[in-house]
């Protein structure tokens, strides 16, 4: 695992963060609200790609087919 992708996760939080709290500010409730799933779906992808990595490092490490 590399730190880079922490980083990543952290920027992507914070970023959807900020955004989210400019429309609430604006009043724009339903936009902040799409803006922190956004984010969230975004880290998901990422840790998606994890995952499935693991998995084929773990089938190539056992051999299974």
């Amino acid at each position: 695992m590399d730190v880079s992708i922490l980083f990543k996760i952290g920027a992507v939080g914070i970023l959807a963060t900020v955004i989210s709290q400019l429309f609430q500010h604006q009043g724009r409730n339903d936009l902040a609200t799409l803006t922190g799933l956004a984010g969230l779906v975004i880290v998901l992808v990422i840790v998606l790609g994890m995952v499935g990595d693991l998995f084929s490092t773990l089938k190539e490490l056992f051999e299974i087919y």
